[in-house]
């Protein structure tokens, strides 16, 4: 198993805090997520159906079809390395570690690429596995590059898989208004900004014979009923969506003015994070971790990853610990 960001309950046993009194910084999962209301008691005792309105809601909100609802992307990283056989993979580096991870189980020969490295090797590639915007980076690739390797990969059967877990905030830059194409896959997930992570619930955009492949390996039933019915409702909520963009921009500026004040100025982010590379890392990792806050450290590159706080007074608390390791 890959470490990633949250395991609260191992850091809360690591360094003798309550779990109640962490501030989890380390997952770049909307704080301020969508309000779910009371849910229908019915719910609970209803079997999973398609004809619920989740997969229109999901054309209209990414504006496209078909799309397959998964238990979130991670269902679908773990279960496409199946729909290959062994093949050359380059998964663009330093990234989610899932995605290398799940190829080379499957046998498949992974090469991790840094960005500037990516145009070089699609012409030894049989897939290429793209993070927009990267985790933890926050780098984007322009689309006329995507598809410029799109088209090389895919005039030789190949894909370009494109992981878009974090794009909601930036839906201009996607690759969904070019889908469904052959060798074309995009992901989705509402865990990220619309902060639903415990739903595990995502979307794979690419031809029926992707699609129908994934749902051999995934089986019936792969997403709750309670979990469909929120996501419907949140994909539908347009006017969250939009308050909620404009306000994480707000959020995400401040962030990275207020890391920069401590002198931890960040090499890159999103909406929804922000990275920081630096050889103090684990240094810093450790300081906040000892007064209960959690951020997401990468051995390779040594860096942090800062999640927003959802409160003002979560705001002032990281303020002080950043004081506090001056």
């Amino acid at each position: 198993m890959l470490e990633h960001g949250g395991r609260l309950r191992a850091a809360a046993k690591q360094y003798g805090i309550a779990l109640e009194q962490w501030l989890d910084l380390s997952t770049g999962i909307n704080p301020k997520g969508w309000p779910v209301p009371v849910l229908p008691p019915d719910l609970w005792s209803a079997l999973p159906e398609e004809q619920d309105g989740l997969e229109a809601a999901a054309r209209a909100y990414y504006g496209t079809a078909p799309l397959l609802p998964v238990a979130g992307s991670q269902a679908a990283i773990q279960a496409l390395p199946f729909l290959r056989e062994p093949c050359r993979v380059a998964v663009s580096s330093p990234g989610y570690a899932e995605h290398a991870h799940a190829w080379q189980k499957r046998g498949h020969q992974v090469t991790p690429v840094l960005l500037e490295g990516l145009s070089a090797t699609v012409a030894s590639s049989d897939v290429l596995v793209v993070i927009q915007p990267n985790n933890p980076t926050g780098d984007v690739i322009l689309i006329a590059q995507l598809l410029s390797w799109y088209a090389e990969l895919a005039a030789r059967g190949g894909w370009l898989v494109a992981d878009e877990a974090f794009m909601d905030a930036a839906p201009e830059q996607s690759l969904l208004p070019y889908s469904p194409r052959p060798g074309l896959i995009v992901l989705r997930s509402l865990g990220k900004f619309f902060g639903l992570a415990g739903l595990r619930v995502g979307f794979v955009s690419a031809t029926e014979d992707v699609l129908s492949g994934l749902r051999d390996q995934l089986g019936p039933w792969p997403i709750a009923t309670t979990s469909r019915w929120i996501a419907r409702e949140a994909l539908c909520d347009r006017h969250w969506q939009a308050r909620t963009r404009a306000a994480l921009a707000g959020h995400a500026a401040r962030l990275g003015a207020l890391l920069c004040e401590y002198g931890l100025a960040p090499s890159g982010g999103t909406a929804l994070f922000q990275w920081i590379c630096t050889e103090q890392a684990r240094s810093a990792h450790e300081q906040l971790a000892g007064q209960g806050i959690l951020t997401r450290l990468f051995e390779a590159p040594a860096s942090l990853r800062f999640g927003l706080p959802g409160t003002e007074p979560e705001w002032q608390r990281l303020q002080a610990a950043l004081d506090a390791m001056r």
